[in-house]
Protein backbone atom coordinates (compact mmCIF):
# COMPACT_ATOMS: atom_id res chain seq x y z
CA UNK A 1 0.00 0.00 0.00
CA UNK A 2 2.76 2.39 0.61
CA UNK A 3 4.26 1.56 -2.56
CA UNK A 4 0.83 2.45 -4.59
CA UNK A 5 0.51 5.79 -2.39
CA UNK A 6 3.90 6.68 -3.68
CA UNK A 7 3.13 6.04 -7.06
CA UNK A 8 0.02 8.15 -7.25
CA UNK A 9 2.05 10.70 -5.49
CA UNK A 10 4.10 10.39 -8.14
CA UNK A 11 1.74 10.38 -11.10
CA UNK A 12 -0.06 13.33 -9.58
CA UNK A 13 3.06 15.64 -9.52
CA UNK A 14 4.10 14.48 -12.92
CA UNK A 15 0.61 15.15 -14.58
CA UNK A 16 0.62 17.97 -12.83
CA UNK A 17 4.00 19.08 -14.44
CA UNK A 18 2.58 18.39 -18.05
CA UNK A 19 -0.25 20.46 -17.78
CA UNK A 20 1.91 23.63 -16.16
CA UNK A 21 3.98 23.10 -19.92
CA UNK A 22 0.58 22.64 -21.96
CA UNK A 23 -0.78 26.03 -20.53
CA UNK A 24 3.21 27.84 -20.95
CA UNK A 25 2.57 26.28 -24.49
CA UNK A 26 -0.77 27.98 -25.10
CA UNK A 27 0.40 31.19 -23.50
CA UNK A 28 3.22 31.22 -25.77
CA UNK A 29 1.80 30.66 -29.45
CA UNK A 30 -0.78 33.71 -29.38
CA UNK A 31 2.13 36.10 -28.45
CA UNK A 32 4.62 34.66 -31.29
CA UNK A 33 1.83 35.37 -33.70
CA UNK A 34 2.12 39.04 -32.79
CA UNK A 35 4.64 40.06 -34.64
CA UNK A 36 3.62 37.85 -37.61
CA UNK A 37 6.49 39.50 -39.75
CA UNK A 38 9.87 39.74 -37.42
CA UNK A 39 12.10 36.99 -39.80
CA UNK A 40 10.99 38.66 -43.28
CA UNK A 41 11.70 42.18 -41.48
CA UNK A 42 14.98 41.18 -40.12
CA UNK A 43 15.67 38.82 -43.53
CA UNK A 44 15.41 41.82 -45.84
CA UNK A 45 17.44 44.60 -43.41
CA UNK A 46 20.33 44.53 -45.67
CA UNK A 47 17.55 45.32 -49.08
CA UNK A 48 16.18 48.21 -46.89
CA UNK A 49 16.98 51.86 -48.92
CA UNK A 50 16.23 54.74 -46.71
CA UNK A 51 16.79 57.56 -49.01
CA UNK A 52 18.07 57.00 -52.59
CA UNK A 53 21.55 58.27 -53.34
CA UNK A 54 20.92 59.59 -56.29
CA UNK A 55 18.44 62.04 -55.65
CA UNK A 56 18.39 62.37 -51.72
CA UNK A 57 14.75 61.51 -52.21
CA UNK A 58 12.93 59.58 -49.41
CA UNK A 59 11.75 56.37 -49.76
CA UNK A 60 8.32 55.46 -48.15
CA UNK A 61 8.62 52.98 -45.34
CA UNK A 62 6.83 49.43 -45.62
CA UNK A 63 3.48 49.68 -43.79
CA UNK A 64 2.97 46.85 -41.00
CA UNK A 65 1.23 43.98 -41.42
CA UNK A 66 -1.28 42.78 -38.40
CA UNK A 67 -2.23 39.16 -39.20
CA UNK A 68 -3.22 38.17 -35.74
CA UNK A 69 -5.22 41.04 -33.59
CA UNK A 70 -6.17 40.55 -30.13
CA UNK A 71 -9.90 40.79 -30.16
CA UNK A 72 -9.64 42.66 -26.86
CA UNK A 73 -7.67 44.81 -27.19
CA UNK A 74 -7.03 45.70 -30.86
CA UNK A 75 -3.75 47.23 -32.81
CA UNK A 76 -2.24 49.51 -30.10
CA UNK A 77 0.81 52.39 -30.80
CA UNK A 78 2.89 50.31 -29.03
CA UNK A 79 2.35 47.44 -31.23
CA UNK A 80 1.66 49.55 -34.41
CA UNK A 81 5.60 50.71 -34.03
CA UNK A 82 7.04 47.50 -33.08
CA UNK A 83 6.17 46.09 -36.23
CA UNK A 84 6.77 49.25 -38.06
CA UNK A 85 10.41 48.99 -37.08
CA UNK A 86 10.85 45.36 -37.58
CA UNK A 87 9.42 45.94 -41.27
CA UNK A 88 11.99 48.96 -41.22
CA UNK A 89 14.77 47.96 -39.48
CA UNK A 90 15.83 51.77 -39.95
CA UNK A 91 13.18 53.52 -38.13
CA UNK A 92 13.33 51.42 -35.18
CA UNK A 93 14.86 54.03 -32.83
CA UNK A 94 11.13 56.03 -33.87
CA UNK A 95 9.22 53.31 -31.33
CA UNK A 96 10.97 55.27 -28.21
CA UNK A 97 9.71 58.45 -28.97
CA UNK A 98 6.59 58.01 -30.14
CA UNK A 99 6.38 55.67 -26.77
CA UNK A 100 7.23 59.35 -25.25
CA UNK A 101 4.84 61.26 -27.44
CA UNK A 102 2.19 58.94 -26.25
CA UNK A 103 2.71 59.43 -22.15
CA UNK A 104 3.24 63.33 -22.91
CA UNK A 105 -0.10 63.47 -24.84
CA UNK A 106 -2.07 61.11 -21.89
CA UNK A 107 -0.59 63.63 -19.60
CA UNK A 108 -1.38 66.50 -21.11
CA UNK A 109 -5.22 65.31 -22.22
CA UNK A 110 -5.28 64.71 -18.04
CA UNK A 111 -4.25 68.39 -17.46
CA UNK A 112 -6.76 70.00 -19.95
CA UNK A 113 -9.78 68.21 -18.60
CA UNK A 114 -9.27 68.93 -15.09
CA UNK A 115 -8.06 72.82 -16.20
CA UNK A 116 -11.09 74.17 -14.45
CA UNK A 117 -10.87 72.18 -11.32
CA UNK A 118 -7.42 72.44 -10.58
CA UNK A 119 -6.98 75.98 -10.89
CA UNK A 120 -4.67 76.12 -14.31
CA UNK A 121 -6.98 78.17 -16.73
CA UNK A 122 -6.25 81.72 -17.54
CA UNK A 123 -3.35 83.35 -18.06
CA UNK A 124 0.14 83.48 -16.01
CA UNK A 125 0.53 86.24 -12.65
CA UNK A 126 3.83 87.37 -14.28
CA UNK A 127 2.30 88.24 -17.52
CA UNK A 128 4.69 86.36 -19.59
CA UNK A 129 5.46 86.55 -23.20
CA UNK A 130 6.58 84.43 -25.60
CA UNK A 131 8.67 84.45 -28.50
CA UNK A 132 5.35 85.29 -30.80
CA UNK A 133 4.57 88.27 -28.42
CA UNK A 134 1.73 86.47 -27.32
CA UNK A 135 0.92 86.07 -23.71
CA UNK A 136 1.31 82.67 -22.38
CA UNK A 137 -1.55 80.77 -20.57
CA UNK A 138 -0.68 78.46 -17.68
CA UNK A 139 -1.49 75.40 -19.45
CA UNK A 140 1.54 76.49 -22.50
CA UNK A 141 3.90 76.81 -20.01
CA UNK A 142 3.28 73.28 -18.57
CA UNK A 143 2.30 71.11 -21.61
CA UNK A 144 5.85 72.43 -23.03
CA UNK A 145 7.74 71.33 -20.10
CA UNK A 146 5.64 67.63 -20.06
CA UNK A 147 6.57 66.98 -24.00
CA UNK A 148 9.86 68.61 -23.89
CA UNK A 149 10.70 66.57 -20.81
CA UNK A 150 9.36 63.54 -22.51
CA UNK A 151 11.43 63.85 -25.71
CA UNK A 152 14.58 64.77 -23.77
CA UNK A 153 15.43 61.45 -22.12
CA UNK A 154 14.53 59.18 -24.87
CA UNK A 155 18.15 59.42 -25.66
CA UNK A 156 16.80 60.12 -29.33
CA UNK A 157 16.82 63.64 -29.47
CA UNK A 158 19.53 66.07 -30.51
CA UNK A 159 17.53 69.20 -30.68
CA UNK A 160 14.31 69.95 -29.85
CA UNK A 161 12.10 73.62 -30.93
CA UNK A 162 8.94 74.34 -29.59
CA UNK A 163 6.11 77.29 -30.25
CA UNK A 164 7.10 78.46 -26.30
CA UNK A 165 10.97 78.79 -26.87
CA UNK A 166 13.22 81.23 -27.43
CA UNK A 167 15.04 79.22 -29.46
CA UNK A 168 16.12 75.63 -29.93
CA UNK A 169 16.89 73.28 -26.88
CA UNK A 170 19.92 71.08 -26.87
CA UNK A 171 19.50 67.81 -25.34
CA UNK A 172 22.45 66.70 -23.36
CA UNK A 173 23.65 63.54 -23.33
CA UNK A 174 23.52 62.55 -19.77
CA UNK A 175 23.22 59.09 -20.04
CA UNK A 176 26.26 57.46 -19.58
CA UNK A 177 27.41 60.24 -16.88
CA UNK A 178 24.05 59.03 -14.52
CA UNK A 179 24.66 55.45 -15.02
CA UNK A 180 28.15 55.36 -15.55
CA UNK A 181 28.12 52.70 -17.84
CA UNK A 182 28.70 53.65 -21.25
CA UNK A 183 27.71 50.29 -22.99
CA UNK A 184 24.07 51.82 -22.60
CA UNK A 185 24.71 54.40 -24.74
CA UNK A 186 24.84 53.21 -28.61
CA UNK A 187 26.09 57.26 -30.18
CA UNK A 188 26.99 60.35 -27.94
CA UNK A 189 24.31 62.82 -30.06
CA UNK A 190 20.43 62.32 -30.50
CA UNK A 191 19.33 61.62 -34.45
CA UNK A 192 16.26 62.98 -34.66
CA UNK A 193 14.95 67.00 -34.43
CA UNK A 194 11.37 67.42 -32.59
CA UNK A 195 9.46 70.57 -33.53
CA UNK A 196 6.45 70.60 -31.58
CA UNK A 197 3.13 73.20 -30.40
CA UNK A 198 2.58 71.85 -27.32
CA UNK A 199 -1.01 73.43 -26.99
CA UNK A 200 -2.52 74.77 -30.08
CA UNK A 201 -5.59 76.48 -29.46
CA UNK A 202 -4.72 77.31 -25.54
CA UNK A 203 -7.10 80.33 -25.55
CA UNK A 204 -9.93 77.87 -26.16
CA UNK A 205 -9.25 75.98 -23.26
CA UNK A 206 -11.37 78.17 -20.31
CA UNK A 207 -14.24 77.68 -22.59
CA UNK A 208 -14.31 73.78 -23.03
CA UNK A 209 -13.05 73.83 -26.75
CA UNK A 210 -11.14 71.48 -28.38
CA UNK A 211 -7.28 71.49 -28.37
CA UNK A 212 -4.33 69.62 -29.30
CA UNK A 213 -0.60 68.92 -29.94
CA UNK A 214 1.37 68.99 -33.12
CA UNK A 215 4.67 67.55 -33.43
CA UNK A 216 7.18 67.09 -36.32
CA UNK A 217 10.53 64.72 -36.55
CA UNK A 218 13.29 65.95 -38.69
CA UNK A 219 16.67 63.46 -38.79
CA UNK A 220 19.21 65.60 -37.04
CA UNK A 221 22.32 66.58 -39.42
CA UNK A 222 24.65 66.24 -37.04
CA UNK A 223 26.45 69.33 -36.83
CA UNK A 224 28.19 70.46 -33.97
CA UNK A 225 25.49 72.12 -31.71
CA UNK A 226 26.53 75.12 -29.18
CA UNK A 227 24.06 76.70 -27.23
CA UNK A 228 25.88 78.66 -25.26
CA UNK A 229 27.34 80.46 -28.57
CA UNK A 230 25.81 83.17 -29.74
CA UNK A 231 25.97 82.35 -33.41
CA UNK A 232 23.31 79.76 -33.56
CA UNK A 233 23.33 78.67 -36.60
CA UNK A 234 24.75 75.09 -36.20
CA UNK A 235 21.56 74.50 -34.05
CA UNK A 236 19.30 76.38 -36.56
CA UNK A 237 20.55 74.26 -39.12
CA UNK A 238 18.96 71.08 -37.75
CA UNK A 239 15.70 72.59 -37.22
CA UNK A 240 15.61 74.86 -40.18
CA UNK A 241 14.29 71.77 -42.74
CA UNK A 242 11.43 71.75 -44.97
CA UNK A 243 8.77 69.52 -45.04
CA UNK A 244 9.59 67.04 -47.51
CA UNK A 245 12.29 66.15 -44.85
CA UNK A 246 10.10 64.89 -42.01
CA UNK A 247 10.50 61.86 -40.72
CA UNK A 248 7.33 61.38 -38.97
CA UNK A 249 4.44 64.30 -38.32
CA UNK A 250 0.97 64.14 -36.35
CA UNK A 251 -1.49 65.35 -34.05
CA UNK A 252 -3.43 64.79 -30.50
CA UNK A 253 -6.81 66.09 -30.40
CA UNK A 254 -8.12 66.54 -26.91
CA UNK A 255 -11.91 66.71 -27.43
CA UNK A 256 -14.38 64.64 -26.25
CA UNK A 257 -12.04 61.59 -27.52
CA UNK A 258 -8.42 62.15 -26.97
CA UNK A 259 -7.22 61.17 -30.75
CA UNK A 260 -3.41 60.57 -32.39
CA UNK A 261 -3.37 60.94 -35.77
CA UNK A 262 0.38 60.02 -37.67
CA UNK A 263 2.34 59.41 -40.10
CA UNK A 264 5.54 58.13 -40.96
CA UNK A 265 5.58 58.61 -44.65
CA UNK A 266 3.44 55.58 -45.80
CA UNK A 267 -0.03 56.49 -45.31
CA UNK A 268 -2.13 58.54 -42.58
CA UNK A 269 -3.32 56.40 -39.23
CA UNK A 270 -5.65 57.45 -36.34
CA UNK A 271 -5.59 56.38 -32.86
CA UNK A 272 -8.10 56.52 -30.20
CA UNK A 273 -7.11 56.65 -26.36
CA UNK A 274 -9.09 53.85 -24.47
CA UNK A 275 -9.09 55.12 -20.71
CA UNK A 276 -9.56 51.41 -19.73
CA UNK A 277 -6.41 50.00 -20.36
CA UNK A 278 -4.53 52.96 -21.01
CA UNK A 279 -3.34 52.79 -24.34
CA UNK A 280 -4.08 54.34 -27.54
CA UNK A 281 -5.93 52.09 -30.05
CA UNK A 282 -5.66 51.92 -33.66
CA UNK A 283 -9.63 53.20 -35.09
CA UNK A 284 -8.63 54.52 -38.13
CA UNK A 285 -6.44 52.46 -40.52
CA UNK A 286 -5.27 54.18 -43.32
CA UNK A 287 -7.44 57.06 -43.67
CA UNK A 288 -7.91 58.92 -47.12
CA UNK A 289 -9.46 62.21 -47.08
CA UNK A 290 -12.23 62.60 -49.76
CA UNK A 291 -11.29 64.04 -52.73
CA UNK A 292 -13.99 66.48 -52.58
CA UNK A 293 -15.49 67.83 -49.65
CA UNK A 294 -19.07 69.90 -48.42
CA UNK A 295 -17.36 72.15 -45.70
CA UNK A 296 -14.55 75.05 -45.69
CA UNK A 297 -13.20 75.93 -42.17
CA UNK A 298 -11.66 79.55 -42.13
CA UNK A 299 -12.44 82.79 -39.84
CA UNK A 300 -14.53 84.83 -42.86
CA UNK A 301 -14.43 87.88 -40.33
CA UNK A 302 -11.28 88.54 -42.03
CA UNK A 303 -12.16 87.91 -46.09
CA UNK A 304 -12.39 91.47 -46.60
CA UNK A 305 -8.17 91.67 -45.67
CA UNK A 306 -7.55 88.21 -48.01
CA UNK A 307 -6.31 88.37 -51.78
CA UNK A 308 -8.85 88.24 -54.26
CA UNK A 309 -8.73 84.95 -55.47
CA UNK A 310 -9.26 83.40 -52.35
CA UNK A 311 -11.89 86.20 -51.21
CA UNK A 312 -13.79 84.99 -54.55
CA UNK A 313 -13.16 81.46 -53.69
CA UNK A 314 -14.51 81.25 -50.49
CA UNK A 315 -17.71 83.46 -51.93
CA UNK A 316 -18.08 80.65 -54.29
CA UNK A 317 -18.58 78.17 -52.05
CA UNK A 318 -20.92 79.90 -49.91
CA UNK A 319 -23.08 80.86 -52.82
CA UNK A 320 -22.53 77.60 -54.91
CA UNK A 321 -20.69 79.27 -57.25
CA UNK A 322 -18.00 77.04 -57.87
CA UNK A 323 -17.24 73.17 -59.32
CA UNK A 324 -19.65 71.40 -57.55
CA UNK A 325 -22.16 73.74 -58.59
CA UNK A 326 -23.84 73.19 -54.37
CA UNK A 327 -23.01 75.43 -51.54
CA UNK A 328 -20.66 74.68 -49.05
CA UNK A 329 -21.00 75.04 -45.33
CA UNK A 330 -18.78 77.07 -42.74
CA UNK A 331 -17.52 75.39 -39.99
CA UNK A 332 -14.50 76.63 -37.82
CA UNK A 333 -13.52 76.23 -34.16
CA UNK A 334 -10.58 78.44 -33.84
CA UNK A 335 -8.76 75.35 -33.02
CA UNK A 336 -6.11 74.11 -35.86
CA UNK A 337 -5.93 70.56 -34.61
CA UNK A 338 -9.92 70.27 -34.49
CA UNK A 339 -10.13 72.22 -38.15
CA UNK A 340 -8.13 69.87 -39.63
CA UNK A 341 -8.91 66.85 -37.82
CA UNK A 342 -12.79 67.45 -38.91
CA UNK A 343 -11.40 68.18 -42.63
CA UNK A 344 -9.18 65.17 -42.71
CA UNK A 345 -12.72 62.92 -41.31
CA UNK A 346 -15.06 64.82 -43.83
CA UNK A 347 -13.42 66.01 -46.96
CA UNK A 348 -13.77 70.07 -47.39
CA UNK A 349 -11.17 73.02 -47.28
CA UNK A 350 -9.47 74.63 -44.36
CA UNK A 351 -7.74 78.13 -44.84
CA UNK A 352 -5.70 80.44 -42.48
CA UNK A 353 -4.51 82.70 -45.35
CA UNK A 354 -2.65 85.94 -45.37
CA UNK A 355 -4.32 89.24 -44.88
CA UNK A 356 -3.32 92.48 -44.78
CA UNK A 357 -3.04 92.84 -41.13
CA UNK A 358 -0.68 89.52 -40.79
CA UNK A 359 0.76 89.61 -44.62
CA UNK A 360 2.68 86.27 -43.55
CA UNK A 361 -0.28 84.37 -42.07
CA UNK A 362 -0.02 83.03 -38.38
CA UNK A 363 0.37 79.28 -38.35
CA UNK A 364 4.10 78.57 -38.24
CA UNK A 365 5.93 77.03 -40.82
CA UNK A 366 8.12 74.17 -38.58
CA UNK A 367 5.49 72.64 -35.66
CA UNK A 368 2.28 73.74 -37.40
CA UNK A 369 2.00 73.67 -41.16
CA UNK A 370 4.53 71.47 -42.19
CA UNK A 371 3.34 68.54 -39.61
CA UNK A 372 0.03 68.78 -40.99
CA UNK A 373 0.82 69.25 -44.44
CA UNK A 374 3.14 65.88 -44.01
CA UNK A 375 0.16 64.41 -42.42
CA UNK A 376 -2.88 65.51 -44.97
CA UNK A 377 -0.84 64.70 -48.29
CA UNK A 378 -0.10 61.22 -46.56
CA UNK A 379 -4.25 61.01 -46.93
CA UNK A 380 -4.54 61.88 -50.11
CA UNK A 381 -4.90 65.87 -49.48
CA UNK A 382 -3.19 68.58 -50.91
CA UNK A 383 -1.35 71.25 -48.50
CA UNK A 384 -0.42 74.76 -50.09
CA UNK A 385 -0.18 78.42 -49.39
CA UNK A 386 -2.63 79.35 -51.87
CA UNK A 387 -0.45 78.89 -54.61
CA UNK A 388 3.00 76.93 -53.48
CA UNK A 389 3.33 73.14 -51.74
CA UNK A 390 3.98 73.99 -47.93
CA UNK A 391 5.89 70.71 -48.12
CA UNK A 392 8.78 72.54 -50.33
CA UNK A 393 9.40 76.02 -48.76
CA UNK A 394 12.54 76.38 -47.22
CA UNK A 395 12.20 78.01 -43.55
CA UNK A 396 14.67 80.62 -42.43
CA UNK A 397 13.76 80.95 -38.97
CA UNK A 398 12.33 78.88 -36.29
CA UNK A 399 8.98 80.53 -35.71
CA UNK A 400 8.40 81.26 -39.47
CA UNK A 401 4.92 81.79 -40.99
CA UNK A 402 3.55 80.44 -43.89
CA UNK A 403 -0.42 80.95 -45.03
CA UNK A 404 -1.83 77.66 -45.48
CA UNK A 405 -4.69 76.12 -47.42
CA UNK A 406 -5.38 72.42 -46.89
CA UNK A 407 -7.69 69.59 -47.76
CA UNK A 408 -9.01 67.73 -50.32
CA UNK A 409 -7.31 67.29 -53.01
CA UNK A 410 -10.14 68.61 -55.76
CA UNK A 411 -11.05 71.42 -53.26
CA UNK A 412 -7.54 72.59 -53.07
CA UNK A 413 -6.76 72.90 -56.57
CA UNK A 414 -10.18 74.80 -57.63
CA UNK A 415 -8.17 77.29 -54.95
CA UNK A 416 -5.37 77.34 -56.74
CA UNK A 417 -7.04 77.97 -60.16
CA UNK A 418 -8.73 81.14 -58.78
CA UNK A 419 -4.37 82.02 -57.88
CA UNK A 420 -3.58 81.33 -61.05
CA UNK A 421 -5.59 83.82 -62.69
CA UNK A 422 -3.69 86.73 -60.95
CA UNK A 423 -0.32 87.23 -60.95
CA UNK A 424 2.31 86.59 -57.71
CA UNK A 425 3.35 90.23 -57.26
CA UNK A 426 0.00 90.72 -56.65
CA UNK A 427 -0.54 88.32 -53.52
CA UNK A 428 -0.51 89.97 -49.91
CA UNK A 429 2.25 87.12 -48.83
CA UNK A 430 5.93 87.16 -50.98
CA UNK A 431 8.70 85.02 -50.73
Amino acid sequence: QGQSAVRRRYNTVLARKKMQMIVALALLTPSLGLVPNAANARSAKQNVAPLKSATLERVAPTQPIFSDVCSETGVTLSRFMIETALANPELSELESIFSSIETASKTISNLVRRSSLTGLTGYLDSGNINIQGEEQKKLDVITNDVLKNALRYTGRMGVLASEEEDAPVEVDDEISERYQKEVLVERTTGKYVAVFDPLDGSSNVDAGIPTGTIFGIFEDRQEECDLNDPNLDACLSSTLQPGSSLVASGYVLYSSATHLFMTLGAGTYGFTYDEHIGEFILTHPCIEIPSRGKIYSTNEANRPRWDKPLQDYVGGLASGECETGSPYTSRYIGSMVGDVHRTLLYGGVFAYPADSKNKNGKLRLLYEAAPMAFLVEQAGGLATTGRDRIMDIEPTNVHQRVPCVLGSKEDVMECQKYYEKTDRSEDIYQV
